[in-house]
């Protein structure tokens, strides 16, 4: 019975050094996850610039035509080329339209 009492105070012990409020405190039920949306731009980024890409400057308007007869169109796009390994990059917002309307 003495075994077990020391057990008990010894357990008791290491309880009260892993508690991370003071006696009483409120448990955090769930951890709140942030998500930063600038991580993946900044992982294009740096994958675009092991690839060599180059800014293209003095472009108005992008046009892409599309098979099912729409057209997105960019303005004042930043474009980004690698031409060696025949990569172009079309960034900015864009509007989406039927070839028609147009």
């Amino acid at each position: 019975m003495n075994r077990q009492q020391d057990t008990i105070n010894r357990l008791d012990k290491a309880k009260q050094s892993v508690r991370t409020g003071g006696k009483g405190s409120v448990r955090r039920k769930i951890k709140k996850q942030r998500k930063v949306p600038t991580t993946d731009d900044k992982k294009l980024q740096s994958t675009l610039k092991r690839i060599g890409v180059n800014t293209i400057p003095q472009i108005d308007e992008v046009t892409f035509f599309k098979d099912d007869g729409s057209v997105r169109i960019f303005k004042n796009p930043k474009v980004q080329a690698a031409v060696n390994s025949n990569t172009f990059v079309v960034t900015g917002p864009s509007e989406v339209k039927q070839l028609k309307d147009i």
